[in-house]
């Protein structure tokens, strides 16, 4: 019979595929964390999940003002392990706008961020390290960035 530490811990996390439109590209705003390039996000703390994706793409890029939640990207779901336990992660994705966020940013160090930068989407696609995000970005490519 299963016992309780057999069962996943289940997490709830939310972040932003956050564009500008920049000349003729669509960019969308990279972090680099830990050696990987990646996409804001983070934990859902004692908030609604759309208020859970500003705060950590704030939290994580340094930016000064607030996102715009402009459409929701739907979820990612990956699995991992960490002190002996497995732990699935749900991570809610909207697309987000920052208004005169050009830049510079203050990545987060305090969570292994060494880098934001603001990435053409082709190149985006390309860069990012972990496979459901490729996906997430190509979604948002066929969907948003006509």
């Amino acid at each position: 019979m299963p016992n309780k530490t057999d069962q996943p811990l289940t997490m709830k996390a939310a972040g932003g595929v956050v564009t500008r439109k920049e000349a003729a590209a669509r960019e969308v705003l990279m972090i680099h964390r830990n050696g990987v390039w990646d996409l804001p996000k983070g934990k859902l703390e004692e908030e609604s999940i759309p208020a859970c994706a500003v705060r950590e793409v704030m939290e994580e890029t340094g930016m000064k003002s607030k996102p715009v939640i402009d459409a929701n990207l739907g979820t990612t779901l990956h699995t991992y392990v960490r002190d002996g336990r497995k732990i699935e992660k749900r991570t809610y994705w909207f697309v987000m706008s920052a208004p005169g966020q050009a830049g510079p940013f203050t990545p987060q160090a305090d969570e292994g961020i060494e880098k934001v930068e603001w990435v053409e989407i082709t190149s985006a696609v390309e860069r990012v390290g972990y496979q459901n995000l490729k996906d997430l970005l190509q979604r948002y490519t066929e969907d948003h960035a006509g």
